[in-house]
């Protein structure tokens, strides 16, 4: 449910030469389904293998050859409706969408336009701490993909490769409730990760896995609010469609210059023509592609050779109960049992594996401590060196029983950190680590008092000083510190230091 404390961001506005326009923007986001079989065959998915080795005879459209459903997938499709809080539609059918493409074999791509498999849902992006935009999806449809043309391989032919042909995508159409590039951005963002909590899509959007169409319209302020009364989309102006983006910092860039292109038409007197473009991002324009085709242009129509797909209640309810743990419900638990604040909350659930590792090493121990360990040591050393969590070589284990060293008090933070670099190149149980290696904090207040006792009758001078000026009470805790090979703990030495000036 929408947390009604947030607050929805304001619309982005753009400064024509003559007017104040608004963005209005809605997305069909093309999501490959993780599954090892392709929608209507049992080719493999596999990624990076020979050009057309993974190809069926009906993805190859032989004579004769008839698609045959693949369940997984349509589990795949319903787990995602259900993580988008979507309505599962238990009838729907499969439809033809007829063009011609050297890639397309069948010279039509099966897919569902009349009855999707998923209805109406919602997705809540957060833009910042109490602030979020929910945008409704209109519907989940089940679709083959189609293969590859590749023109760079010869100057006077082009090839295609068949291996993705009949791979199964589940196009995640929205409302036009996006009002900005950013939004737009964290939009995807936002459902990549849902998707890849649930396993439904590994987002990869470098190899394709996760790519976007994104409609860009502009109009007047006042308009947007027209449309939501009335369900115009005339109010909305004329849109056109960005096809193939797989980059969260293009998407942001593609949608500013159409924006701005747009208003520069109609600021001239001109209409802007409903097309299809695309991106250029060395040039940082769009482009056109086609004139933008409507559902006729595509002579839709059943399916001759695929039944309507009835699913029963109880299947969807059997999914339904093996569904993970989702970001939001992540975040808001993480925020709850370890007190995190927002911000390390939403950086801890943003990825899966990220989050697992988190609650390993906070489980029975202080969970702020262990946020900020993750975070800024292991995160950040992760970062530095282009890894995953996946490819850590500190494990959970080993960072907890790190933090119990320091919880304890057997070692100081300066010998954490020291700890951390000799776990991270060399491995090793930390406990054993630390004793090998003499790592062990000086609890001895004895020994502290001493010399700090033996310091302030050295330098009477720096006392008054000190006593003058509190900051500079430090000078002492670094040479009691120095003093005890930096094994005394800080924390104990200033307030030693603190009581013995009187300060």
């Amino acid at each position: 449910m929408l947390d009604l404390t947030y607050t929805a961001p304001r619309p982005k506005v753009i400064s024509g030469a003559k007017a104040e326009w608004e963005l209005v923007i809605g997305m069909e986001i093309h999501a490959q389904v993780a599954s090892n079989a392709k929608l209507f065959s049992g080719a493999s998915t596999q990624v990076g293998a020979e050009p057309n080795s993974n190809v069926a005879f009906v993805d190859a459209a032989m004579p004769g050859m008839l698609p045959v459903i693949n369940e997984f997938c349509v589990a795949q499709a319903v787990r995602s409706g259900l993580g988008l809080k979507a309505q599962i539609n238990l009838r729907s059918a499969f439809d033809r969408k007829n063009y011609f493409y050297p890639d397309l074999p069948q010279g039509y791509q099966i897919s569902q336009l009349y009855h999707p498999i998923v209805g109406e849902g919602e997705v809540l992006v957060e833009m910042g701490p109490g602030v979020a935009r929910l945008v409704r999806i209109e519907r989940i449809h089940l679709e083959q993909d189609a293969g590859k043309s590749i023109h760079d391989m010869d100057p006077n032919m082009s090839f295609v490769d068949l291996n993705r042909t009949g791979v199964a995508l589940m196009e995640i159409v929205s409302r036009p409730d996006i009002r900005g590039p950013e939004e737009a951005a964290a939009y995807v963002a936002k459902l990549r990760q849902i998707l890849r909590y649930l396993g439904t899509c590994d987002g990869n959007m470098q190899n394709g896995n996760l790519r976007a169409d994104v409609n860009v319209s502009v109009c007047r302020p006042g308009q947007y609010e027209k449309y939501q009364a009335t369900q115009d989309f005339s109010h909305l102006g004329t849109r056109c469609e960005i096809k193939n983006m797989n980059s969260l910092r293009f998407i942001q860039a593609a949608i500013d210059y159409e924006a701005r292109r747009q208003i520069a038409i109609l600021e001239d007197g001109g209409k802007v023509v409903q097309e299809t473009r695309l991106y250029d991002p060395d040039k940082g324009e769009t482009r056109s592609m086609r004139s933008k085709e409507e559902a006729h242009d595509y002579r839709y129509f059943p399916c001759p050779d695929l039944l309507p797909l009835e699913i029963e209640q109880a299947w969807v309810d059997d999914i339904a109960a093996s569904m993970p743990e989702l970001p939001d419900a992540k975040k808001a638990r993480f925020m709850g049992d370890f007190g995190l604040t927002d911000y390390d909350a939403s950086v801890l659930t943003a990825e899966l594996e990220a989050a697992a590792f988190f609650e390993a090493v906070a489980q029975g121990r202080d969970g702020k401590i262990a946020a900020n360990w993750v975070i800024n040591e292991l995160f950040g050393r992760l970062n530095k060196e282009s890894k995953g969590v996946g490819d850590s070589p500190v494990s959970a284990a080993q960072l907890g029983g790190l933090l119990d060293l320091l919880g304890a008090g057997e070692i100081t933070g300066k010998m954490a950190k020291e700890l951390f670099e000799i776990l991270w190149t060399e491995g090793g149980d930390p406990a054993e680590v630390a004793a090998a290696r003499g790592m062990k904090a000086v609890t001895d207040t004895g020994a502290i008092e001493k010399a700090l006792d033996d310091l302030i009758a050295a330098n009477p001078a720096q006392v008054e000083k000190a006593k003058v000026n509190a900051k500079l009470a430090g000078w002492f805790t670094g040479q009691v510190l120095k003093a005890t090979g930096g094994k005394a703990d800080p924390a104990v030495v200033n307030a030693m230091v603190a009581q013995k000036l009187g300060l």
